[in-house]
């Protein structure tokens, strides 16, 4: 399934709530923040009923950057990008209570938690160690370290995003793919 599909019924609250999220990921975070707040936004678009029916766009909005910060641990002042919790929620007009709240109500319908390898930005995607533990006959194995074979094994199966040894070629295509 494409990550970005939206329900048509669904296409004007959605395009409103990520005009939303891409002024303030352009103001304040960067592009990468801007396309997992995207999927996330359009998941959620896709839930039946999709809960972006009731509520203002930028309330929204506020809740799912906050979601994917939380995942991505935007608000430690050691990460970079880094915004303070409250500085988010005054940058999108939402009190702290309803963007702490809109954001708790995101990470439980998507069943979010710290270091999730769904919602990690794809340049820390490599170092979640959520992403590569895996347990295999009750042992619990570190893809990143484990042979090739296996890698691609798990690969194939979906059990890990990438392969590691292909991780610098996965970055080489990117960079070309963007013009670099």
């Amino acid at each position: 399934m494409k990550k970005n599909i939206v329900p048509k019924s669904m296409e004007e609250k959605y395009k409103e709530i990520i005009s939303i999220i891409n002024s303030f990921c352009i103001e304040n975070l960067n592009g990468e923040y801007a396309k997992v707040c995207k999927e996330l936004c359009a998941a959620l678009s896709r839930k039946r009923p999709s809960p972006l029916i009731r509520g203002r766009s930028k309330t929204w909005a506020c809740g799912i950057v906050h979601a994917i910060g939380t995942v991505n641990f935007l608000f430690d002042s050691t990460a970079s990008p880094y915004i303070k919790a409250s500085d988010l929620y005054e940058k999108f007009g939402v009190s702290n209570s309803t963007g702490s709240s809109k954001s708790k109500e995101i990470q439980e319908i998507m069943d979010m938690v710290p270091f999730d390898p769904e919602w990690t930005l794809p340049s820390r995607l490599f170092d979640n160690p959520f992403a590569w533990l895996v347990s295999i006959e009750g042992v619990t194995v570190d893809l990143r370290e484990a042979p090739r074979e296996l890698q691609e094994l798990a690969f194939n199966e979906g059990v890990i995003p990438f392969i590691p040894d292909d991780r610098n070629m996965i970055e080489d295509k990117e960079k070309k793919a963007k013009g670099k």
